[in-house]
Formats: structure tokens, sequence, C-alpha cells
């Protein structure tokens, strides 16, 4: 059945000031699970157009600090001193190190209630929905601290349990819980909590021999995250993301060879490598 676009959560969302009815899929999960904590740390993934941020930033207190990004600029801005909105490409390394600096370090909780822009032909969604799930999972080990959270919004679809598959491994828990405000196709709320077990602060002494491994063997879903993540290795000195960088834009797969030269051309834009 066809869902009601401004239903009563909707009417309540206007009411109550809340940019979106989202907000109270968050609080319910707060009340159930309490994800969140004052004095955190929170990274949102795909914020527009901002309900996450707003419950969130509500509960984190002025102590904490609340960072969105998501493709489209929040208009209007959100007037909070906590909250910072950034409009990019979750894919881009330069994107995740802005949300880091913004952040002033690693995220407790990373959120994303982010959903694909469905056309209705089944293949196109499925992949805008697989591409969306790849670069929430790449973004965990660049931006989430050991211990952290992290709560996303899963559609019914083959993808998505593919998702919760390969993050089984990284958290030490998960929930599946489903607020009563949930319309539509969407299964529920993945939540993690635990020390991911690709751990942040191990993250440069794995990426590197892996990618050696990997680049030229036609994985390109494991090969884009490691890209991301070596570039993205504080402790990396400018020669790894290089050598990593030529050895992608070398490789026999294409769609590793177009990511490498976007990152490149990235990096070259922001000045931190040199021009071909």
């Amino acid at each position: 059945m066809a869902y009601e676009r401004k239903d009563a959560f909707y009417r309540r969302a206007k009411r109550e000031g809340f940019r979106s009815r989202a907000a109270y899929k968050l609080q319910e999960l707060q009340r159930a699970h309490g994800v969140l904590q004052p004095g955190q740390r929170v990274a949102d993934l795909g914020c527009w157009p901002g309900g996450w941020l707003q419950v969130a930033a509500a509960i984190v207190g002025a102590s904490g600090r609340v960072v969105g990004v998501d493709l489209a600029a929040l208009e209007p801005p959100l007037n909070l001193a906590n909250v910072f909105a950034i409009q990019g490409d979750l894919w881009e390394p330069i994107v995740l190190q802005e949300v880091l600096a913004t952040l002033g370090g690693r995220a407790d909780v990373l959120l994303s209630d982010a959903a694909p822009k469905l056309t209705g032909v089944r293949a196109t969604d499925r992949a805008r929905e697989e591409a969306l799930l790849e670069a929430v999972e790449a973004a965990v080990p660049a931006l989430l601290a050991p211990g952290g959270a992290l709560l996303v919004k899963l559609l019914d679809c083959p993808e998505a349990q593919a998702f919760e598959k390969r993050t089984r491994s990284i958290f030490e828990a998960r929930a599946p819980p489903r607020p009563t405000c949930w319309r539509g196709a969407t299964r529920g709320q993945s939540a993690g909590t635990g020390t991911p077990s690709l751990r942040p602060d191990a993250a440069g002494g794995t990426a590197r021999p892996i990618l050696t491994e990997r680049v030229g063997r036609g994985d390109p879903r494991e090969t884009r995250r490691l890209i991301a993540q070596n570039v993205l290795d504080t402790r990396s000195t400018r020669s790894d993301a290089l050598a990593t960088l030529a050895r992608a834009r070398t490789d026999d797969h294409p769609g590793i060879r177009r990511y490498a030269d976007h990152v490149s051309r990235k990096l070259q834009d922001a000045q931190l490598m040199p021009a071909d």
C-alpha cells in the first residue's frame, strides 16, 4: 500500500520544527538502545534534510559535536552551535578528511539514514543502494573510533543483506530495531557497537600490504576502500599514498583505474600531490 507523505509524523515534525519525520525514528532508537551519549562526537553520513542532525545535537549537548555530510546542501542551514554540515561525496578521501578535522577526532557514533533516490527500475535501484552502503562501509575504518557504534538504515534487498553479513565481523554486538514510525519497504536499522576489528589505529599497518596483494585481482569494492584508507591514514607517508595511487591507476580493472584517477585529481586540486 502506498504511504501518505503528509502523515501524522510528517505533520508533527512540521509543528515541532524538525527537518523531517525521520527525527522520530532516531528518538525511538535512542530510547530503546541509548546509542548516543552527552559529549560524543557524531558523524551523520547522508544527513539531508537534517532531522537526525537535530536529534543528535540535542542528545550530545554543548560538549559534543555533530558533523553531517551529504551530496545535497542543507538549505536553510541549521542554526545549531554544535552542528556542522559538509557538502560532498563520501567516496572522496578529502571529504572524509574534512569530516575528521571538523569533528576534532574520530567519531564515537556513525549514523546513516541515507537512502538512494529510487527510480522504480529494480537493477538501477539495487546498484544505487549497493554503492551507498559501500561508501558507508568504507567510512567506518576511516571515521569510527575503536569501541564506537554504527547505526544505519537498510532497505529490504540483497545488497543490504550482504552489507549486514560483511559488517557482522567488524562489531562485537548487533541489534536489528525497527521504529514504529517506519514506513515503506525499509526493513529496519542495523546497529553495531564495540571495537571495530579493523581498528583505525591499525589501519596504516593493514592497508598497505593488503593493497599490494589486492590490486590487480579485480576486486574493485575492496580496492576502493583500501585506496581511501591508505590515503586517509595520517601515518602514511606521502610516498606511500602516491605509490598506492600509481599502482591502482595501472590496474587491469577499469573501475579501479577510474577511482584512482578520481582520487588523484582531487588530491591534485587540493595541492596534496603534484600534477601529472
